[in-house]
């Protein structure tokens, strides 16, 4: 086995003189929010699925760090992915016996990795960072780890939380080695950009997967290195579960087939468990980042919870990545486009009328969204809109290369002109007026198609970095 003291000199190689910083960092969008926070004496965590970056992002802000003019020797990174079982009084021991640095009273950065793999934790951190307050630490773990009960009460009021995601695909384009100006302008890169996007979804935002086209071998990639090691390993670990079996088979049900609703009664009966089982076994896989639950909009709180879950892993499936048929790809393209804006709501109401995804502003303003591969249908949007009383609507269609508005007024002009033709056609038989609403959902997408506004190519919406700058676009 590696010596301590042996493993913190290969880990810290800025400790030596002529040591050259060379680091292959590639642009991310979350580094700059993240760096605002360092002159604050909280702790910062970096929160996430394994082999999105969070390690590599860590290296960035040490180099940044010397770079400003911190001391070099005065930084220590140590991981515990090799050592589990070590306490942080012996790390900085023997980090103070290799650099003559003593940490009780200098100015330190303290980068710890994988901090889910030390014992107690919570209680050794807080004990450090109360006593010495010269030390600054950073640490990177699991998202399960941080929001449980005792380790918010044991860090209240001492740590920022920051989580890191897979690539948007702003920052793939970047892993590309290519800059946005060489697409500029959009309209005439609709063909290089849309390639740029298939093979962004092929990787599903993994840095290690960029310009990876093999099947096979994103596949195993993604159930090995994170799939297996979070299923198997990190789960158990975190939560002392032994059904691991059950575990595997939640996910696969959705892995395999994003954006189902979840009936945890109904599941309960076909698996021989009960209901709380499968509602506690959800909620690992959540608090582990493999899946995320979507809430059924309403505007009352207390309604929100009991009312229908839709649920959408954070992998997906790589045979249905690679389907060529138009279902499959209608259900990658929702997958992606929720994933990418971060959505927190669908909604749903008794008469089955859908909107895949609302959004809700700083102000508590709604952005319904339907988000279509294919054909267009706008029936759930108008009815959500008319019930919300919301002004307006979205379509994010990948058929049409566009994101269309759908103006409350229009939808309800257009329901109205539909309407009074058919009435006036049929004023004595007053059973077809009924026949009228009706026959108005046929030319429905049509009549919306042709008059609505249309805004936004997909391409460049796709291209918006972050949740804020799209909500910005759009309602422009």
């Amino acid at each position: 086995m590696v010596e301590i003291s042996e493993y913190m000199i290969r880990a810290n190689p800025w400790w030596k003189t002529h040591f050259e910083f060379i680091l292959d960092f590639k642009y991310r969008e979350i580094l700059s929010k993240i760096e605002k926070y360092l002159p604050l004496k909280q702790i910062i965590a970096l929160v996430g699925l394994r082999r999105v970056g969070k390690t590599m992002i860590m290296k960035k802000i040490i180099q940044n760090e010397i770079s400003r003019g911190f001391s070099h020797r005065h930084i220590l990174y140590f991981s515990f992915d090799e050592f589990q079982n070590e306490e942080l009084e012996t790390i900085l021991a023997q980090f103070e016996e290799l650099t003559d640095i003593e940490y009780q009273s200098e100015r330190i950065l303290l980068v710890l990795d994988e901090i889910q793999k030390m014992r107690n934790w919570q209680n050794q951190i807080k004990t450090y960072y109360d006593l010495y307050p010269n030390i600054k630490i950073i640490l990177s773990g699991s998202e399960s780890l941080f929001i449980q009960k005792s380790s918010k009460e044991t860090l209240a009021g001492r740590i920022f939380l920051f989580r890191i995601d897979t690539l948007t695909f702003r920052e793939f384009i970047k892993f590309k080695g290519k800059n946005f100006d060489d697409f500029s302008p959009i309209s005439l890169y609709q063909h290089e950009l849309k390639g740029l996007w298939n093979e962004f979804i092929r990787s599903q935002g993994f840095p290690e997967l960029v310009g990876i086209h093999d099947q096979e071998i994103i596949k195993k990639y993604l159930e090995e290195s994170l799939l297996e090691k979070i299923l198997f390993k990190e789960i158990p670990y975190s939560y002392n579960i032994r059904d691991i079996s059950l575990l595997e088979t939640l996910l696969k049900l959705i892995y395999q087939n994003p954006g189902q609703i979840i009936q945890p009664a109904k599941i309960a009966v076909d698996l021989g468990k009960t209901r709380q089982t499968i509602s506690q076994y959800l909620t690992y896989l959540e608090n582990s980042f493999l899946i995320k639950k979507l809430y059924n909009f309403s505007r009352d709180l207390r309604k929100v919870e009991r009312k229908l879950k839709r649920y959408y892993p954070s992998i997906v499936s790589v045979d249905l990545v690679f389907k060529n048929d138009v279902l499959s790809k209608s259900k990658i393209f929702e997958w992606a486009v929720i994933k990418l804006l971060g959505v927190d709501f669908f909604w749903r109401n008794s008469q089955q009328n859908e909107v895949d995804a609302i959004l809700v502003g700083d102000n508590k303003e709604l952005y319904p969204i339907e988000v279509k591969f294919g054909k267009i249908q706008t029936k759930g949007l108008m009815k959500f809109m008319k019930q919300f009383k919301i002004d307006q609507g979205y379509i994010i269609s990948w058929k049409e290369n566009k994101i269309i508005k759908i103006p409350q007024t229009q939808a309800d002009n257009n329901h109205n002109k539909s309407y009074n033709r058919k009435q006036s056609k049929h004023s004595k038989q007053s059973k077809q007026s009924k026949q009228s609403k009706q026959s108005k959902g046929s030319k429905e997408s049509k009549e919306v198609k042709e008059k609505s506004i249309v805004v936004i190519p997909v391409i460049k919406y796709f291209l918006s970095a972050d949740k804020e700058k799209i909500l910005k676009e759009i309602k422009e």
